[in-house]
């Protein structure tokens, strides 16, 4: 099975990531192997994904936005986690780069979606706060008829999402 992620860098209580791991080991552990995670290795949500799909034994498919975006990482802990996870990958994609890096992060969310069979959205279901942010990958996973489940982290709630959700976004 082929997954992909998108999902927040930080949450605003912390502590709520602990529940989100839980329930991506609990979701990725139900799913037929071999499992495949999909990822652009984002502080945050990918990240964690990305250590669970390897937990499970899973292999790791990369996107990069872009040449160069190990820099868009804080120097330290964060660059060293990306760039420890790219290592463990099977496969790395380095986007070319068009436009501003929200055009390129969008393209990214957009290759990792057609990639995938299935996408985990580790969203608060709130408009994404700039171009290729978490909502808008889940409005194009869904309109690309995606089964998405999401991970709610401030309901704590995860459920199926089945269609577009209604975004105040012009630019998709």
């Amino acid at each position: 099975m082929r997954v992909g992620i998108t999902g927040h860098q930080k949450l605003e209580s912390p502590a709520n990531w602990e529940w989100v791991r839980s329930e991506l080991d609990r979701f990725l552990s139900s799913l037929p192997q071999p499992l495949i995670g999909i990822s652009s290795l984002a502080v945050g949500a990918d990240q964690l994904f990305a250590t669970a799909i390897l937990a499970q034994d899973g292999a790791l498919e990369i996107v990069v936005p872009f040449e160069g975006y190990e820099s868009t990482f804080s120097e330290g802990d964060d660059r060293q986690a990306y760039l420890n996870l790219l290592y463990r990958a099977s496969k790395v994609d380095v986007l070319k780069r068009h436009g501003t890096d929200e055009e390129a992060y969008f393209a990214a969310g957009k290759t990792l979606v057609d990639r995938s069979e299935r996408i985990v959205a580790v969203w608060d279901g709130k408009p994404a706060g700039g171009l290729g942010g978490t909502g808008d990958v889940v409005a194009y996973a869904l309109e690309r008829t995606k089964p998405v489940v999401n991970i709610n982290p401030v309901t704590k709630r995860v459920l199926s999402v089945c269609s577009p959700p209604i975004l105040p976004r012009t630019q998709r």
